[in-house]
């Protein structure tokens, strides 16, 4: 009977799921102001409309005020997907053995700093709006509030991530059966939008991946995906077969991209591999002195195409992470901020005010906690972070491995170096004590590890 339970609610679950599909479609078929596209990088990775589940101005999970007194307030049990409620119970499911969503990700869903017009990623998202605005006047279709929640199937199969590729493991994708997962890339969206007529659009979204912790590493972050679709009459006369015609104005709209965000800098392009692009290559510019990766793009595969209905076409695509760029062009320290709620930090920013640098308004010293344990086989980084950050929230700046070695009886021991640090007032030795002893509790029973 509780597998019948189980599964009729994934039965459900997965109608509903392709119910705000089709519904999500028909409601951005219009070009909206504020909507957008997907992202490719080196950890490569992905429709239904979401609206917000509560006012932006009470985010769903703890924060420091500028009280400096934490103040958590409880997860929301529902939101609201495409007009079909969502409970919690959907997305963090203890009892199924593939879901490995925790609550603090599930907190995390409808927040959608994207669409906030006066925080970093949403004036940044804009800022890139109004370059393909003004240069391929009402071409572009924006999308900006597809739900997070996709299908393995649109996640890699629909843009050819291989079978054995390691992105689909659980170490590195939330989760929530064995079938749906939270998007890693906004390229989850692609072929749903390129069968259904779409041949010009930008996306922009929340994503999701279990990741290492330190201050440019977050498990949600947001991206921004375009593509462009040529028909053959558009290169015939240009003296260029399909593939190096759609390379060529690519790599011209995204220069002229990079000149919009960083002025007049120098720029060179980088041979590289993406499973859905052919030839694919990686945009980096000498910035602060430095070389800086801007984004991944490419040709797109013609399989992919053809797959969904371009027949005798070829497209570009390219995709960026903002948050990698939001913290270079408003000099932002550490990701952790992007998530703030005080005004210390919320009122530096305004809306079309590209570029703002950011004034640090606390420099609170780290403390240091050092836990060593003898792994076992199945031990990965990834699942260390996870327990780590579900106890300490925000409140850990960074885990490093310090020290590893193997003993006589081939035996592996790891020693941690965990930084916890409030990016907003100072924590006391007694707080930081039992965060320790709590982490330390819980990554014995939940990794299977013994500690040294």
């Amino acid at each position: 009977m509780l597998i019948q339970r189980s599964l009729c609610r994934s039965l459900s679950f997965h109608r509903a799921i392709t119910q705000m599909t089709t519904a999500s479609l028909a409601h951005n078929s219009i070009i909206r102001p504020h909507s957008s596209f997907p992202i490719y990088s080196r950890r490569f990775f992905s429709l239904i409309p979401q609206s917000l589940p509560f006012p932006l101005s009470t985010p769903p999970f703890g924060s420091f005020a500028a009280t400096g007194k934490e103040s958590k307030q409880p997860i929301a049990a529902l939101l609201q997907v495409g007009g079909v409620n969502i409970t919690k119970d959907d997305v963090v499911r203890e009892n199924d053995p593939a879901n490995n969503v925790p609550d603090a990700i599930f907190s995390k869903l409808g927040m959608q700093l994207h669409r906030r017009d006066s925080h970093p990623i949403g004036i940044l998202k804009n800022a890139i709006y109004e370059y393909f605005d003004s240069n391929y006047s009402g071409k572009f279709v924006k999308f900006d509030d597809l739900s997070p929640i996709v299908s393995v199937k649109a996640n890699f199969d629909d843009v050819l991530v291989p079978a054995d590729h390691v992105s689909r493991s659980n170490n590195d994708t939330y989760y929530i059966d064995s079938q749906t997962v939270l998007r890693c890339h906004t390229s989850a969206h692609q072929a749903e939008l390129l069968k259904t007529g779409h041949s010009h659009f930008l996306v922009t979204g929340d994503v999701y991946r279990r990741d290492s912790i330190d201050s440019t590493h977050y498990p949600v972050f947001h991206q921004m995906e375009g593509v462009r679709v040529f028909c053959s009459d558009e290169w015939v006369d240009s003296g260029l077969d399909g593939t190096s015609y759609a390379a060529m104005d690519l790599k011209k709209s995204l220069e002229g991209l990079a000149q919009k965000l960083f002025g007049d800098v120098e720029m060179r392009w980088i041979d590289t591999y993406f499973p859905f692009t052919n030839p694919s290559f990686e945009l980096e510019i000498f910035f602060q002195e430095k070389w800086m990766e801007v984004l991944g793009c490419g040709v797109t595969e013609q399989e992919i195409l053809e797959r969904n209905g371009k027949i005798h076409s070829v497209a570009w695509a390219f995709g960026l992470g903002l948050e990698r760029l939001a913290m270079v062009l408003f000099d932002i320290p550490d990701i952790r901020l992007f998530w703030s709620t005080d005004q210390r930090f919320t009122s530096q920013f305004s809306e079309g005010k590209l570029g703002i640098k950011f004034k640090p308004f606390s420099k609170y010293p780290p403390c240091y906690k050092d836990m060593s344990f003898w792994i076992s086989d199945s031990f990965t980084e990834n699942n260390l972070c996870e327990v780590v950050r579900g106890i300490a929230g925000d409140l850990v700046e960074e885990v490093r491995l310090i020290d590893n070695f193997t003993n006589k009886k081939g035996m592996t021991s790891h020693c941690y170096r965990i930084a916890y640090r409030s990016m907003e007032r100072s924590l006391t030795d007694e707080e930081i004590n039992q965060l320790q002893g709590d982490v330390r509790e819980a990554v014995q029973s939940k990794l299977k590890v013994i500690l040294r």
